[in-house]
């Protein structure tokens, strides 16, 4: 089992950046697909970003993006950290929630069902204001 544990969420306004972290205690988590979720209230939780087990291809690790993030939301890895990040530029109110980590050993690429991943970290709240 992976311990996950995510940071850098806060209050921010709209159009700014934030970046946040997700810390996993395994120390073969190269190994493991990570991907971001989110949940707002009231809402169901939904699929963010995914990004593939570490590579030696030289392109990096592949990774997948909701539509409604693409071209916002940056996925990465550093695998000598243990930690994958999403960064999130332009921020919209319609951006605010708890965005949890996920991690998986396998399963089809890319992974977007949340019910395929077996440890996820506690989530981090990210606030929207206008």
């Amino acid at each position: 089992q992976v311990q996950l544990v995510e940071s850098g969420g806060g209050l921010v306004q709209a159009g700014a950046s934030l970046r946040l972290s997700c810390a996993a205690s395994e120390r073969t988590f190269r190994n493991y697909v990570m991907s971001w979720f989110r949940q707002a209230p009231g809402k169901e939780r939904e699929f963010v970003a995914t990004i593939s087990r570490a590579t030696i291809s030289r392109s990096g690790a592949n990774s997948y993006y909701a539509d409604s993030v693409k071209g916002r939301f940056t996925i990465s890895r550093d695998n000598g950290k243990n930690t994958v990040y999403l960064k999130l530029n332009r921020l919209k109110p319609e951006d605010a929630a708890v965005y949890s980590c996920a991690a998986d050993l396998g399963g089809s690429w890319p992974l977007k069902d949340g019910r395929e991943y077996d440890d996820w970290g506690q989530g981090t709240q990210v606030t929207v204001s206008t």
